[in-house]
């Protein structure tokens, strides 16, 4: 008997597109960033859990901290490209301030500029939100480049 091939786990497909609505509550950022470890475990892109991870927290803490609303997570990916975007209600663009050595925050979107290979503002709205900024991370590139800092 012929041994029985095994089956993929998932539909070949060339692209995902993946939404979620997260409240505005504290716990939105591990949610936001449970739920793209989730998409990318099970679309077998390991290489890229922790620079998307750690870039997707930074943009929904933002809306926590500085919009106070709901969050839309849309997560986008090609064979060759990840992208994340989370949208707010929020009117006003981002901001970068120039953090200083002792300021406990102020550097989450200098910290997705270094990681990410490109991010910005999305020009269009979504539905009810008024904004949203966005990051992309390849296959390749990042995959290779980015390492982890251990700080202390």
């Amino acid at each position: 008997m012929e041994a029985a091939r095994k089956a993929p786990h998932r539909p070949a497909q060339l692209a995902y597109d993946y939404s979620l609505f997260a409240p505005a509550d504290a716990t939105a950022p591990k949610v936001c960033r449970d739920f793209v470890r989730a998409v990318l475990l099970t679309l077998d892109r390991e290489p890229l859990i922790t620079p998307a991870t750690l870039c997707t927290s930074e943009l929904v803490t933002n809306v926590h901290l500085h919009t106070k609303g709901t969050a839309m997570l849309r997560v986008q990916l090609t064979p060759a490209r990840l992208r994340v975007s989370v949208y707010d209600e929020s009117h006003e663009p981002p901001v970068t301030p120039a953090a200083t050595g002792t300021a406990c925050w102020g550097r989450g979107l200098a910290l997705v500029a270094e990681v990410a290979d490109l991010w910005g503002v999305a020009g269009e709205r979504a539905g009810r939100f008024a904004k949203g900024v966005w990051f992309e991370l390849g296959e390749g590139e990042v995959a290779g480049s980015f390492r982890p800092h251990r700080i202390g």
